[in-house]
């Protein structure tokens, strides 16, 4: 395979996204992947991503390739999940404890930290609505994200999630409920169970 045919090849298989750090690991200098960005037409989206012109700019996705150890989680979760119909303003992410944060809080984005042995905990893959594939925490973790951070959330709008999770046909309530002890939301879940079940 050619230097170009293993570009191209790239770019069809992440989507018509492609990295500089694609080429550099693949032993292609940074001067020939610059010639074929120019050459495909290929636009800027972020530092080192660019995007095929045919496409439309993925937010999600270009977050999800710059900090691959973050998950999107509370409201961002929530709507890529379609507990809430209202896109987010905000990026909400969440890292590990000890995980630097300051160029994300540079950027708007909202960071959420919790223990190293509960950050993986519920993290799925899920496809946003241009279809690309970005690492989320699955429903129920949502629900437990939700209730824990429910002091810098709209009383409004977490109603209207967890009612939503609740009339859901894919909810997994044993989970859920697994989730809300390691979370220590619990008792809060059984509220809602009751008046909601």
């Amino acid at each position: 395979m050619t230097k170009k045919e293993k570009l191209k090849w790239l770019l069809k298989e992440n989507n018509g996204y492609i990295k500089t750090s694609d080429a550099t690991k693949n032993n292609i200098s940074k001067t020939y992947f610059n010639e074929f960005v120019k050459e495909n037409n290929l636009e800027n989206v972020a530092h080192g991503i660019y995007i095929e012109e045919s496409n439309w700019e993925d937010d999600y996705y270009i977050v999800n390739i710059r900090y691959p150890d973050s998950i999107f989680s509370h409201k961002v979760a929530g709507y890529l999940h379609g507990l809430s119909d209202r896109e987010p303003l905000q990026i909400s992410l969440t890292l590990p404890t000890g995980k630097s944060s300051s160029r994300l809080n540079h950027e708007g984005v909202k960071v959420y930290k919790v223990k190293n042995e509960l950050f993986e905990v519920g993290l799925i893959d899920i496809e946003t609505n241009m279809g690309n594939k970005v690492r989320c925490y699955d429903k129920e973790r949502t629900i437990c994200d939700y209730l824990r951070s429910r002091s810098n959330i709209e009383s409004q709008e977490l109603q209207s999630v967890i009612k939503s999770y609740f009339r859901s046909q894919d909810k997994n309530l044993p989970r859920l409920m697994r989730y809300a002890e390691l979370f220590s939301v619990s008792k809060l879940v059984e509220q809602y169970s009751r008046v909601l079940l």
